[in-house]
């Protein structure tokens, strides 16, 4: 009775056990934080990357399922993008990016509006992306939360790796174009501050020995606050250069962690922003200049590479269908504008995923972290080249060849 138990709960598990043991075979593996390996393999168990190296060197267990490519790199990360906010339909019922009722709205968590069955997780999925930093819009003085999360299936609660991550912020024409007040940067600033300000007094009381004392627990106080200690960066959207340095201000004046997001003109900051010890997330190389965007160079990452600040590309927001870019083809373009091919494919893995604070479980193909890859049948930078198959958490979620 007993044995025939054992034999029935080993057949029943047997299968998921043997999918989770995986041999990928590459003419090229791609690690990021060393250096390229030709005629590479890569172990796969549960979920995590348990080899990486040459194929003269590694064994493939007999019982292992094996894929080969000509190309693997790290699973590519979205760095700032409005998927599964900001939906496929272009139509207010998908919509859910930017709430207009306030200009300063911290409190909005991501995880309430984002929807991972959207179609444009499914269509960056099929491009390599597997992990995106998402949320709240751009257009808001503050306009809410972001949040990282996994482009596999599941519910938002499977799929999500950091529920809170920083708190999306505008500074800039967008603001005045949405909301009657502020309308002009002067108010934008003294607006923010006075948040800030209040948060600070917020904190104080909180902080007070007296339980008494404590003011009634306040939702956008507590966001607020959480960036005043240093818990979550601001991701502050900032174009022009009076912008950027209005954002490096504020910084310094509240001591919070700054993220400069799109920064068009962050070329003309060089020294200011490694001064603020700013981080950067780039606009999507094939932007278009307009707007506040008017000055901005596709030269952008080599530029600002070359003096030694770390580049994350993104994709950003669309206002029109398909309502997403693809980083892959935005960092190839980079590459074509002065990046080397290393540092093209580092904007797109391991810089935001250090900038994101994720750096132990992805953005780079090393022992332990989350076997998140994708597989191509060449130079991932070349435009005939095609995602043949893409891997999350050592499950295969994307098989173009199947």
């Amino acid at each position: 009775m007993k044995k025939s138990f054992l034999v029935l709960l080993i057949s029943t598990f047997a299968p998921i056990y043997l999918l989770a043991q995986i041999a990928i075979k590459a003419e090229i593996v791609y690690p990021v934080s060393a250096a390229p390996i030709k005629d590479g393999v890569i172990l796969i168990e549960n979920g995590k990357i348990k080899s990486v190296g040459k194929a003269a060197e590694i064994t493939i267990p007999s019982n292992y399922k094996i894929y080969e490519s000509k190309t693997v790199t790290p699973g590519l990360i979205d760095a700032r993008t409005l998927i599964g906010m900001s939906g496929v339909l272009n139509m207010p019922v998908d919509q859910d990016q930017l709430e207009k009722s306030n200009p300063i709205q911290p409190e909005l968590r991501a995880i309430d509006a984002y929807n991972p069955e959207e179609a444009l997780v499914k269509v960056a999925r099929e491009y390599g992306i597997t992990t995106i930093h998402t949320g709240h819009g751009i257009g808001a003085l503050v306009s809410g939360q972001t949040m990282i999360a996994k482009t596999k299936k599941g519910t938002t609660d499977e799929v999500v790796v950091k529920p809170f991550s920083m708190l999306a912020m505008t500074i800039g024409h967008s603001v005045s174009e949405k909301f009657t007040s502020p309308g002009t940067k002067a108010k934008q600033i003294s607006m923010i501050r006075s948040e800030l300000l209040k948060a600070q007094v917020y904190m104080k009381k909180m902080l007070d020995k007296d339980s008494t004392k404590h003011p009634t627990f306040d939702l956008k106080m507590d966001a607020l606050s959480k960036l005043l200690k240093g818990e979550v960066k601001a991701l502050i959207t900032a174009n022009k250069a009076v912008d950027i340095m209005n954002s490096i201000r504020l910084s310094k004046e509240f001591g919070f962690k700054l993220v400069l997001d799109g920064a068009a003109e962050a070329y003309r900051l060089i020294d200011e922003i490694k001064k603020a010890n700013a981080e950067v997330i780039l606009h999507a190389t094939m932007a278009r200049n307009e707007d506040d965007m008017l000055n901005m160079t596709r030269e952008s990452a080599s530029i600002l590479t070359k003096a030694g600040i770390s580049v994350s590309i993104e994709s950003g927001y669309e206002g029109y269908v398909p309502k997403t870019r693809i980083v892959l083809f935005e960092a190839a373009l980079a590459a074509a504008y002065g990046l080397t091919f290393d540092e093209a494919l580092k904007t797109i893995t391991i810089n935001p995923a250090k900038l994101l604070g994720v750096d132990s479980r992805i953005g780079s193909l090393e022992v332990g972290k989350d076997a998140d890859m994708v597989l191509f049948n060449g130079d991932p930078f070349e435009y005939t080249t095609n995602v043949t198959n893409v891997l999350i958490d050592g499950v295969v979620v994307y098989d173009k060849i199947k």
